[in-house]
């Protein structure tokens, strides 16, 4: 018996801990077999261990579980319970563990900080979460103090303290001047890693009174500013020259402690004159490769993803022209714990064994501890079926009550890991998962598999029979997996029938049929043939097959593996294709492709049109191959070329088309060149460098192409450096560390000369990185490791040879790798909008946490329940893809009063995101579909009897419905229409009192409280009296008009308007009219006349990205209307505006004001010559505003500023715009590293001690703190984006 491993099934994501087991059951991941199973709790989402919260907003400390039953949750606080009953700040989130600590309502965030731990508990056992340290972030202000001038002589070197308040989490620092100007660095001057400046030797430029060190908090958005440090810079000659000397660190060695997997950052600044370079080594070793990177001009060493082989001794070495300085710094590398085998879930069936291993590593050495539910299992109830050895937990003949928790903490003085993994003991029947009498239909001599999905615990022993009391299947001729499937390998007739699967263990048995249809092959046993035709004949081609009997086959006919032309001249029979009246663009290549359910056969033939002689005395041919090639006037980049025309053959050479052969690079292959009219004979040609050139001269005429020319003698050009670089240069990431860089390599004859290569150089974009550069050979791709995230990079690529390089390439950006993104959409709304219709809108999440290039939104949803009819069926998920920022959309297609839910995620380059939680919304009432079915039957001289049945889509409660019905007499003509309404209970009624032998139409439909469905139409006769005489019909004669009808409204919509359609039935001359609103509103209809009897109208005036509703209507037809339609104009776009400075009337009005100006200025001369006051002036005298302040003309500075309260108000913001007056507003262009590239504004907050508060996350602002009591700087009053 041959058996193999379970054939892969489709993953699903139902249940976590079923993903992570090892144990002797396979549990199916079905999802009626899951909600039935029992199983302990698993703690699914967690807040992090170390988690700052900004103290302004509600604290949200996640704790998210699964289980069955639901698990609850209770909490602990510092080591006890938190009764979270008590405390009227603190909820906790339905159906979930999460608690929200209510800050924005007059909460304290400082009063909920301490240890925070999650248990979730039911029958089976209890998990528990890590310990959540919840601690608010902090930003303190600067201590104020008093800074004198620093006076330092040029060639001397020179610190400037920043000294930042220590903050939680600490503050990013930068140094800029009063300008928002960030200041340059060099290799002589430059920013240490604990925020100062420091200069290797100053020059007279550095000179200035505005250094200004700033400390951005990124969770309170904040930054702070300390006082401008002034610096003068004065000069002696000469200046002394001076050997380095290291400003940090100090002495000449130091230890340093960097824990597993952290960044390494190691630093070397040193003074001296000349300013001294940089270099690092390692001691008895190499730098590792690819983790090492050079910042700060190379006086910081960074090391990512350290690891213990990282421990040693590394020297940095200070030189200049005097003389070299160095330091060693010792590192030893500890690690926290980290996992090396992490507990997994177990599921066992009675009786049973199995093991729990928790096994991890660290410097130093972590220690193991066991819980169980939550409890030290020192002290946990016992269970004799569990024996703990060290990091293992050994599980001998378990029961059902040995289900439980454990939990496993591995700890060293660095950290802690803290994993759960339950013990879940199942005992169960065995069950068939597999549909009872599920059919497979299989081709003959294909493999075939049956399915026999079960579950079971114990695990069930599977067995097959054939027949319903065949004996069990046994031989090589079947395969038997693991996962219960039977495999005829080469499925034969014999081998159709009914099987039966047979799962069996010590708790009971079950067994199911299937059965196998064996089908014969489709084949194509006349296949379409190769066919010449000349032009405007006509041909046929056949395709004549032999299929199963009981499948039924398509076919479909190809051109060129595309669809047949739209075209009359193309007729398919049931075996044949036939093309009429051919034309030059029927030629091709025809295909018919047999496709049936189970199997396709596809057969092609080619069609080559040729045109027709039109007298036979001529004969028109190709014309023949040039001849006698000579090549003159040899120069280093070009020839000439000449030759002899052939025979035209009655038919004139239009052009003729030269080639080539290069026979140092690509011997054999021949590439087009150029081409010249057909009265040409010599050419010159433009050659590269570094080829073996060969030519060969083709002639053309109205018939074709002649046979090449033999090649001309061969000519080899000089080698150069190359003339050009690799195009298409792309830097894209293909995993989340990497930055794959491709080019289009350069071809053969471009490379100029032998020993092409490629400079690849690469830098992080906005960071003080130097180009890092490799050379390769002639590939086509180079891959950078170890890159952050989806940053930009600057990327070029240059080839070169050995006579030399390529011209300077240019630069591109690249992105490298992205990665899924991190957050789902929050605040996730939806708004029906009718009972097909709703609108969802949704918070965007911020960029940071896309992690590539934002692609759009997806919407999730699917229809959860008719309300109307309760059964349930199979979900059908749709998605939704809206492209870019968007942050709603709408959902057309719903089914009228229905539940439906809905998700959303956002997508980047790499894939979706977590999905939001799901919403759920139900669409209204609509109007039902029309009955089912309408049957008349019983009919006798004066009644008829109807049946119906209801709507297949209610689409709402039904209410009642309607029938119409009117005589029709022998010139089809309408008699009077009776009415009648019949409860919704109803289906079925007899008329009476009708005319006998009397034709009647009828009209059915149903109604919902929303209205009325579309009709149903049938027509009766009655029978004829017993005597066979006619009696006249009642109302005969002229009968009333056909009852008119609008139908087909369709919208096309832009963004401020819209086109409205229709179509109409009914008397001629009707004046119509539009009515509109907007959709969901209560507002009364707006109504438009429309001119004339034309069924068309443009609504304008519309708000663009808005949906309206529509109706037409008749006067004068009892108010007669067309069903609403609904539609959405488009998103506002940037007006087209029209340039008022080129039309005559500004130009007028402009020159007006000129005049008047001018006037003005006048008077005001001749007043000021007479000694007279400006009036005006004398007011701005009068009410001088003391907040605005001019700037200084002498250095660029901000004059004083103060606020009208006293200056002891130290840390009140200034009134926004204070900062930066209208004379002297800093622009973007005016630097390429301003503040104003980092925000949305530069009126930043200054207070009178210099501190600078700046909201750079777009946040909404707060209400600014009182008084300079409190540790903390005030909130954030401009929008600020963040920076450095």
């Amino acid at each position: 018996m041959v058996r193999k491993m379970s054939i892969p099934t489709s993953k699903t994501s139902l249940l976590l801990f079923l993903c992570q087991i090892i144990s002797a059951l396979d549990v199916p991941l079905d999802s009626k077999l899951l909600e039935e199973l029992s199983q302990p709790p698993t703690i699914t989402q967690q807040s992090p261990k170390d988690y700052i919260v900004d103290p302004r907003e509600n604290i949200v400390i996640q704790c998210e579980a699964k289980g069955k039953p639901p698990p609850s949750f209770s909490w602990t606080r510092n080591g006890t319970h938190f009764d979270i009953d008590k405390d009227a700040q603190v909820t906790m989130k339905p159906n979930s563990g999460t608690l929200v600590i209510n800050i924005m309502n007059g909460g304290k965030a400082e009063a909920y900080e301490g240890v925070y731990q999650c248990t979730a508990r039911n029958e089976r056992g209890a998990a528990i979460s890590n310990n959540i340290v919840i601690r608010p972030s902090r930003s303190p202000l600067w201590t104020k103090e008093k800074l004198e001038p620093n006076h330092v002589r040029e060639g001397d070197s020179l610190v400037l303290h920043c000294r930042p308040p220590v903050g939680l989490p600490p503050p990013i620092i930068f140094w800029m001047d009063n300008a928002f100007q960030r200041l340059p660095q060099s290799e002589r001057v430059s920013q240490g890693l604990n925020g100062d400046l420091y200069f290797s030797n100053v020059q007279p430029e550095d000179t200035r009174e505005d250094y200004i060190c700033y400390a951005r908090f990124n969770h309170t958005q904040t930054i702070q500013q300390k006082q401008p440090i002034s610096v003068k810079v004065f000069s002696t000659k000469p200046v002394t020259e001076r050997q380095p000397v290291l400003l940090t660190p100090t002495g000449s060695t130091s230890t340093k402690v960097e824990l597993r997997g952290n960044v390494l950052l190691l630093e070397c600044i040193a003074a001296g004159l000349p300013t001294p370079v940089i270099r690092w080594i390692k001691e008895g070793g190499e730098l590792p490769a690819n983790r090492t990177f050079f910042e700060n001009f190379k006086k910081t060493l960074k090391i990512i993803d350290v690891s213990e082989a990282d421990s040693g001794n590394y020297k940095c070495i200070a030189r200049n022209t005097l003389g070299s300085v160095h330091h060693v710094i010792s590192v030893t590398v500890k690690a926290a714990p980290y996992w090396i085998t992490a507990p997994r879930n177990l599921v066992l069936s009675p009786g049973e064994d199995g093991t729990l291993i928790c096994r991890a590593n660290g410097n130093p050495k972590p220690s193991i501890s066991w819980l169980a539910n939550g409890v030290p299992i020192a002290i946990a109830p016992e269970d004799p079926s569990r024996k703990v050895d060290g990091d293992t937990i050994i599980f001998s003949h378990v029961q059902e009550r040995s289900s439980a928790v454990y939990q496993c903490n591995a700890s060293n003085e660095y950290g802690y890991l803290l994993a759960n993994a339950f013990v879940n003991v199942l005992a169960e029947p065995p069950r068939i998962l597999t549909p009872a009498n599920k059919l497979y239909q299989v081709i003959a001599d294909r493999p075939a598999l049956l399915d026999c999905a079960y579950f079971g615990s114990p695990k069930p022993e599977i067995e097959w029979f054939k027949g319903v009391k065949g004996s069990i299947l046994r031989g090589n001729e079947y395969v038997f997996h693991d996962n219960g499937t039977l495999e005829i390998p080469v499925a034969q007739k014999n081998n159709a029938g009914t099987y039966t699967c047979v799962a069996r263990n010590e708790l009971g048995k079950i067994q199911n049929e299937v059965h196998l249809e064996i089908k014969d092959p489709t084949m194509i046993i006349k296949q379409p043939e190769y066919k010449v035709i000349q032009r405007y004949g006509q041909v046929s081609f056949e395709c004549i097959i032999k299929h199963d009997s009981t499948l039924l086959p398509t076919v479909t006919w190809l051109k060129d593996n595309d669809e047949l032309p739209d075209d009359e001249r193309f007729l398919v029979g049931k075996d044949n294709l036939t093309i009429m009246n051919v034309t030059d663009k029927d030629d091709g290549t025809y295909t018919c492709i047999v496709n049936t359910t189970l199997d396709s056969v596809s057969a092609s033939a080619v069609l080559t049109v040729v045109a027709a002689p039109p007298t036979p005395a001529i004969i028109y041919a190709r014309p023949n191959p040039p001849f006698d090639l000579e090549l003159t006037g040899q120069l280093e980049r070009s020839v000439d070329l000449s030759w002899i025309p052939g025979d035209e053959n009655n038919s004139p050479i239009t052009n003729f088309v030269i080639e080539y052969e290069d026979a140092l690079h690509e011997p054999g292959v021949w590439h087009y060149q150029t081409e010249v009219p057909g009265t040409q004979t010599t050419v010159q040609l433009k050659l590269s460098p570094y080829v073996n050139y060969s030519f060969r001269v083709i002639a053309v005429n109205r018939i074709g192409r002649s046979q090449p020319s033999e090649p001309s003698e061969q000519y080899l050009t000089k080698s150069a450096s190359p003339d050009e670089n690799p195009a298409n240069v792309q830097g894209i990431g293909s995993e989340p560390d990497n930055l794959v860089i491709t080019w289009e390599p350069l071809k053969g004859f471009q490379s100029n000369g032998p020993g092409l290569q490629y400079k690849v150089s690469w830098r992080q974009k906005d960071v003080d990185d130097e180009w890092t550069s490799v050379i390769v050979a002639n590939v086509s791709k180079y891959i950078v490791s170890g890159t952050p995230t989806f940053v930009p990079y600057e990327v070029k690529v240059q080839a070169l040879n050995d006579l030399g390089y390529a011209p300077e390439p240019s630069e591109v950006i690249g992105h490298s790798g992205e990665d899924l993104p991190m957050v789902a959409p929050g605040n996730v709304q939806v708004h029906v909008i009718n009972s097909t219709l709703a609108k969802v809108h949704w918070d965007p999440v911020p960029l940071k946490t896309v992690r590539g290039h934002l692609q759009g939104y997806k919407v999730y949803y699917w229809k959860v329940q008719s309300l109307s009819r309760r059964s349930r069926r199979h979900v059908e998920k749709n998605i939704l893809t809206f492209r870019g920022n968007k942050t709603f959309g709408m959902l057309p297609g719903l089914e009228p009063y229905s539940s439906y839910k809905l998700n959303v995620r956002v997508v980047n380059g790499k894939g979706e995101g977590p999905a939001s939680s799901d919403k759920v919304f139900k669409t209204p009432e609509g109007v039902p579909s029309s009955p089912s079915f309408l049957k008349i039957t019983n009919p006798t001289l004066d009644s008829l009897t109807l049946e119906w049945g209801s709507p297949t889509h209610p689409n709402g409660v039904l209410t009642s419905y309607t029938l119409k019905f009117q005589p029709i007499n022998n010139t089809h003509e309408l008699g009077p229409l009776v009415e009648i309404r019949i409860p919704a209970n109803e289906s079925s009624l007899i008329l009476k009192n009708l005319n006998y032998s009397t034709r009647y139409k009828f009209y059915f439909n149903a109604q919902t409280s929303v209205g009325s469905g579309s009709q149903i139409t049938e027509e009766a006769v009655t029978i004829m009296d017993e005597a066979g005489i006619l009696r006249p019909a009642v109302g005969a004669g002229k009968v009333q008009p056909l009852y008119p009808r609008i139908r087909n409204v369709t919208t096309a919509a832009a963004e401020t308007y819209a086109n409205i359609s229709w179509e109409y039935e009914g008397p001629d001359h009707a004046n119509f009219y539009v009515e509109y609103g907007v959709a969901g509103s209560k507002e009364d209809w707006k109504k438009e006349i429309v001119n004339g009897s034309r069924s068309f109208f443009v609504l304008k005036g519309l708000t663009p990205g808005t949906a309206y509703k529509v109706r037409v209507g008749a006067e004068g037809l009892s108010g007669f209307r067309s069903s609403e339609d609904v539609f959405e104009t488009g998103p506002a776009m940037a007006s087209r505006q029209v340039d008022i400075a080129t039309q005559g009337w500004f130009i007028g009005l402009m020159c007006a004001v000129a005049l008047l100006i001018l006037i003005l200025l006048i008077v005001c001369f001749i007043r000021r010559n007479k000694g007279g006051k400006y009036p005006v002036k004398e007011k701005e005298d009068a009410h001088a505003d003391p907040e605005i302040q001019p700037m200084k003309e002498d250095d660029g500075t901000f004059g004083e500023y103060r606020s009208l309260e006293s200056d002891a108000e130290d840390h009140k913001p200034l009134k926004k715009g204070s900062r930066t007056p209208s004379d002297r507003t800093v622009k973007k262009e005016d630097s390429d590293d301003s503040l104003v590239d980092y925000g949305e504004g530069v009126n930043g907050q200054f207070n009178e001690d210099g501190s600078f508060i700046g909201q750079y996350s777009g946040k909404k602002e707060k209400e600014p703190a009182e008084g300079n009591e409190s540790s903390e700087a005030p909130s954030p009053v401009n929008a600020m984006n963040s920076f450095v």
